[in-house]
């Protein structure tokens, strides 16, 4: 998907992930936070995770994100929730970020990347991105949202339909809690999406696009976006809602 595929599709969601308030609440209260710890959101998107837990909890932090319009929307958030002056969007490649900016290595209590572990070039290296940040090796907590195989096998066309980079998804609950273990973390916490989650995400996207599509019929990227939309709910309703799993993982530096 394009960047701008992205932000015209996810124009009015809330959450930028099948995952329900709720459930972001039940992580938000397991990361035990205090006044005054830090977070680093990475692919922050329009902002949420950060500015609702800002305001919960009277933290502070960093949202990253490479979308002009959604921290357009973050910082209107940030605004509206009293937070503005706790928490900073910067625009900017969630990938290199910690590279590029002097300071933010090893300056975060708990470091979050929800759904875009694709800044890492997979989950694996992801984590090793995110484990940089953080302030406390021993203690600190990453939370990464990611996808799964739930249902297996998985036939090759649902591979096909996803993209190649499908293959290298976990087969599972305990394939994606060993590779969490083999990249040096516990895993003490998680919440799941269920379909009525998946459907909560991707039909809004529909209604936005199809909207925009009537909105704007003679934009240079009609035909692309109506042939993107076509292919997205197809893979949908016929793999991706049936064999995806979707999961919020709370993650701690193993011990020993």
């Amino acid at each position: 998907m394009s960047l701008r595929f992205h932000e015209i599709a996810e124009r009015h969601h809330v959450i930028q992930n099948p995952i329900t308030v709720e459930k972001l609440d039940i992580i938000g209260a397991a990361c035990g936070f205090q006044p005054g710890m830090r977070l680093l959101d990475l692919a922050c998107g329009r902002g949420e995770l950060l500015t609702r837990w800002a305001a919960q909890y009277g933290i502070g932090g960093t949202g990253v994100d490479i979308s002009a319009a959604f921290l357009k929307e973050a910082r209107r958030r940030a605004r509206e929730r009293g937070v503005a002056d706790r928490v900073t969007f910067v625009q900017a490649d969630a990938g290199k970020y910690l590279d590029e900016t002097p300071g933010e290595a090893g300056a975060y209590d708990v470091v979050s990347c929800v759904g875009a572990t694709w800044i890492g070039g997979g989950t694996p290296g992801t984590l090793a991105i995110m484990r940089r940040a953080l302030r406390d090796q021993r203690d600190g907590l990453l939370l990464v949202g990611d996808v799964y195989w739930a249902r297996l096998p998985v036939p090759e066309a649902a591979y096909a339909a996803m993209g190649e980079e499908s293959r290298a998804w976990t087969h599972g609950l305990l394939a994606a809690l060993e590779m969490f273990q083999r990249a040096g973390f516990d895993l003490v916490q998680m919440s799941l999406a269920n379909a009525d989650n998946w459907d909560a995400y991707y039909a809004p996207q529909w209604r936005s696009v199809f909207a925009w599509l009537r909105e704007h019929p003679d934009d240079p990227d009609h035909a692309a976006l109506r042939e993107w939309i076509d292919r997205n709910q197809r893979t949908y309703l016929a793999y991706e809602r049936e064999y995806c799993g979707w999961g919020l993982f709370l993650l701690q530096p193993k011990l020993d």
